[in-house]
Parts: C-alpha cells; structure tokens; sequence
C-alpha cells in the first residue's frame, strides 16, 4: 500500500512504480526467496493479501469456538463430538454431568419462579421436577435406592425422606425393632 506523508507526493509515478514491481518480482518471487524481509520506504506500507496456514485452520477455529460456548452453558464439551474432548470416563457420566450441572438447577430456578407466582393468588404451591423420570440420573438413583435400604438403622420414614418420599404412619420404628 502506498500512503503519501509529509513530503511525499499523492500518487507514485510510472517510473516509481515499474521500479517497485521490477525489485519485486527479482528479490522476492520463487521458491528460494520465500520468506526474505521486505524494506519498505517512502510511504510504502505492506498488507497481506492472503491467509497463513495457521489463519484457514477453520475447522480447529470452529471446534475452539462450539467448545467455548458450550462451556460458558455449562455442556460438557464430550457431548457436542468434538475430537479430543474425551475429559469424562465415559458418554455417561458426561450426560449425568449435564443434567445435574446445567439442566437440573435452571429447571429449579423456573418452578420456584413459578411456584412463587402461583402462590401469590391463595394456596402455596410448589413445583419440583420428577428426578426419578430422568433416564440419565437412573444409575444415581438406583444407587441411593440401594443404599437407603440396606441402611437398617434407619425408621422406615428416615429412608423414605432419604429418597424424597413423604412419611406413611407407622413409619417411624426402625426395621430392627420390628423383627
């Protein structure tokens, strides 16, 4: 690019520029002058005109990017297929992660914004998500099920609280005592 400054005139003239393609194409074309530095005066500043290798790498560009949004919503990155993402043991707990990382609380922050607009017109009202109708938490629920009920210094309505249940009467000796 050609800026005139101080001094210089607005355009360059014929001979200027026959002078400046000629010193192009003899320093600086062919393979064995690639990469040789350029010096530039009076005016002349230089521009690329083309993308580096490194610049079209569009694909790794666009995988960085889906990997930076997902992370800023919370997605484990496994779970877009992007290569290389394999932080999590398996597909699994990624989704788990997902669900009660991201989804689960956003889910939450909504009924209780609900709940609360529902309660101001009489009655209170709570809204909460059914966890147990959530295939992927099934493997964590079936786990504290297992837990809970081999817990057998707890009364029947300690476990069932433990689960999320509501006490039934006669719920509240403990299983041992009852044999």
């Amino acid at each position: 690019m050609f800026e005139p400054g101080d001094g210089v005139p607005g355009n360059l003239t014929d001979e200027q520029v026959g002078r400046l393609k000629a010193e192009m194409e003899a320093q600086f074309q062919g393979a064995a002058n690639a990469g040789r530095p350029l010096l530039l005066e009076g005016g002349l500043k230089w521009q690329q005109m083309a993308f580096s290798p490194a610049d079209m790498d569009f694909i790794n560009t666009k995988n960085v990017a889906a990997r930076e949004i997902a992370l800023a919503f919370g997605v484990p990155p496994m779970l877009l297929g992007i290569p290389g993402d394999n932080t999590y043991a398996n597909y699994q707990e990624a989704n788990r992660a997902l669900w009660r990382l991201t989804l689960l609380p956003l889910v939450d922050r909504v009924l209780l914004g609900l709940s609360r607009f529902l309660s101001k017109e009489g009655d209170p009202v709570r809204l909460v998500a059914d966890r147990d109708a959530l295939p992927a938490l099934a493997v964590e629920r079936e786990a504290l099920w297992a837990r809970v009920g081999a817990a057998a210094f707890l009364t029947v309505n300690e476990q069932r609280a433990a689960v999320g249940l509501s006490p039934i009467a006669g719920g509240d000796e403990r299983r041992e005592d009852r044999y």
